[in-house]
């Protein structure tokens, strides 16, 4: 296991400057990813061929110097190893076959999801054998609701209205698919750390279109239940929570007993989380993506800004959300540069 500044940070070790790694941080921005994903014929083959997720994985800590990687996959392999028909369109993103009846549960399985995800394991572990020693690696998973967004839509979508009226309307069968999906995560990240994983992320993209009684219901409860499952499994792996776009329904995911670290989105105010959050838990987060596109004094200035206020505190720089393809590479040695050299005095 690694025992650099990342793993060190999340288990309560204050540092002169934070750690740093960036969602999504494998990616097209990258001309060296481009080369790799131009070899594969789609993207799931290419999550699903271990030596090159491995490269990809590698590109940005070779290039940057991060203090973590995150492997190279995606949060729909899960439904896919289910048994759901899952692909990814070019420009236009992932599709699903809908599910459209409750009887369709009863065709997915977490039987396979061992043998199907064996690749994704497989990377892990040639990863973590790759990578420095005092650079961690993390695992991750979509959290229940985000996959059965996906599940229910058949895509992304601009108002979930499939999924929040099935969730409204049927709150039995809902709540049978959350179920699944809970038991297939824990099993998903419980591999993963077995493979290497230092510590896990858990993605909910989608919480923020949830009322708060339903945030709680369909977002957090679940997160909980997956963070307490893989505990008895593997008591002293970290877990990262990343309800997107929750506001301040973020005081809910202030959980420690579940989450080592709470990642915060551009929509939360730093000043409101050093106050409300960092007291209670590691924050992660939350520079603008698009900040990292422009790049230059921008960039500077809101970097000091997010550092001046979380810095002092339990805190791992990252994004808002995932790293966009136009960002300029030479832009993210410059954020890289900047957290480095930052001081906790200067202004």
């Amino acid at each position: 296991m690694s025992h650099g500044k990342f793993l060190a940070t999340l288990a309560g070790t204050r540092f002169p400057t934070p750690p740093i790694w960036l969602m999504r941080q494998a990616g097209r921005y990258l001309p060296e990813y481009r080369a790799v994903r131009a070899t594969t014929r789609s993207f799931l083959d290419f999550c699903y061929t271990p030596d090159k997720a491995v490269e990809v994985t590698l590109q940005p800590i070779r290039r940057f110097g991060l203090d973590a990687a995150i492997i190279f996959s995606d949060i729909l392999v899960v439904p896919h190893a289910l048994g759901q028909k899952v692909w990814f369109e070019e420009g236009e993103g992932p599709k699903l076959e809908a599910l459209t009846d409750p009887v369709q549960f009863g065709q997915l399985s977490r039987a396979r999801l061992a043998d199907h995800l064996a690749p994704v394991y497989q990377a892990i572990t040639a990863t973590r054998a790759a990578l420095p020693r005092e650079t961690a690696l993390l695992g991750f998973a979509g959290a229940p609701f985000t996959l059965a967004c996906y599940m229910i839509e058949g895509a992304g979508s601009r108002d979930f209205a499939k999924v929040k009226l099935w969730a409204y309307r049927h709150p039995d069968s809902f709540g049978l698919l959350i179920d699944l999906l809970v038991e297939a995560i824990v099993d998903h990240l419980a591999y993963q750390v077995e493979a290497g994983a230092d510590a896990v992320q858990l993605f909910d993209s989608w919480a923020g279109v949830l009322p708060e009684e339903q945030l709680f219901s369909w977002s957090l409860e679940p997160m909980i239940r997956i963070a307490h499952a893989l505990h008895a499994r593997h008591p002293k792996v970290p877990i990262i929570a990343f309800p997107r776009a929750v506001g301040p329904a973020a005081l809910m995911y202030r959980r420690p007993d579940a989450f080592a670290a709470l990642s915060i989105d551009t929509g939360i105010g730093a000043h409101w989380a050093m106050q409300e959050l960092q007291p209670h838990i590691c924050l992660q987060g939350n520079l603008d993506p698009l900040m990292l596109v422009a790049g230059g004094p921008a960039l500077e200035r809101e970097a000091h800004r997010i550092l001046n206020k979380l810095g002092h505190g339990s805190f791992v720089f990252n994004l808002g959300h995932g790293v966009v393809p136009q960002t300029p590479p030479e832009h993210v040695a410059q954020l890289v540069d900047i957290v480095r050299h930052w001081k906790p005095s200067s202004s």
